[in-house]
Formats: C-alpha cells, structure tokens, sequence
C-alpha cells in the first residue's frame, strides 16, 4: 500500500466441506466459499473501495470460491496443495504450501482439525487492477497478494450411502 506499508485484511464469512484422509492425503480435497463483501481492513473506506466494481465488485460477484484439484505431500512434511480459485467469476490454479496442524477431539463428537495454507497470488490473473499512480512514483497497490488462510473445522457426519465424513471451514485471512 503506497509502495511501503502492508495492508491486511479478513474475510468473516466464510463456509465450505472438507474431506480429511490422514492416511492417504492424496485423497483429501474440499471445497470453500467466501462472502466477498465480508472483507474487512479496518478502515471503512479502503473496504468500500475493495468491495466495489473496481476490485472484487461484490454486486455482481458475491462469492469467492476455492475448490482443492490436487493434494501432494512435500519433503518437509507439509502439503502442496492446488485448488482452483474463483475471483469476478474468473477461476485460476492456484498451488497453497499447507501445513497441517492436528486434530484434537471435537466438541460436537468427532475430530476437531486445523491446518494452515500460504499462496502468492497477482491480483491482475483475476481482473483486479485498478490502481493509482503516486505523486513520487510506484502505484499506489502492489500486483502481488499473500494470501493466508487458517482453518479450524469440525468434522460432522455426512448423510450419504458411503457414511463419509465431511468438516465445516471457519475463517481466511489475506494479506496485501
């Protein structure tokens, strides 16, 4: 932000399944929506402006969506984690280095999981670029976002004729 702070935002609702196979990870996946107009900067105005058709134009797409394509375990013992992300109705691959951080017992039965997810992304391969020139020179956003997502979910049955197990995502974060 004006080529030398940070700008940190959140997303506050934020809802979606995940499937968690600890003993195959491969095979876990999931799938997370975002209510766009539910970012939060801590400063009103920067938020309107975010909200607007400049940026994430929240009337016509209300939804940010993330739907995991592949899980591969890395040598350090985290995840590289792909996911089609959907931003202004253009979806793009996105690769997340995840780290999972344990399941403890759940307080509605099950298993209680957390994980964290880490991705740079440019905001402009999802129609985000308005921008600003500064008087000094530079612009006034940066192309490149942090994104930082952390996740405490719940595992919850799933009424299917596999009895699968799915969980519920709670809570993003994103810093620019």
């Amino acid at each position: 932000h004006m080529m030398i702070t940070t700008v940190r935002g959140k997303f506050a609702q934020v809802e979606g399944e995940l499937e968690l196979d600890e003993n195959e990870p491969r095979k876990s996946g999931g799938e997370i929506r975002v209510a766009a107009a539910s970012l939060s900067t801590g400063f009103d105005a920067r938020d309107q402006h975010l909200r607007s058709a400049d940026f994430f134009d929240v009337e016509t797409h209300p939804w940010i969506a993330v739907r995991t394509t592949s899980v591969g375990p890395k040598d350090d013992g985290t995840y590289a984690v792909t996911a089609d992300v959907t931003i202004r109705g253009v979806t793009k691959p996105v690769t997340f280095d995840v780290e999972f951080l344990g399941t403890t017992p759940g307080m509605r039965g099950g298993r209680h999981v957390g994980f964290t997810a880490k991705a740079k992304v440019n905001r402009k391969d999802w129609g985000l670029n308005w921008n600003m020139a500064l008087e000094a020179g530079g612009w006034l956003v940066g192309d490149d976002i942090k994104l930082e997502i952390d996740v405490a979910a719940d595992e919850v049955a799933v009424a299917t004729a596999a009895q699968s197990q799915g969980a519920e995502a709670e809570g993003a974060t994103a810093a620019a």
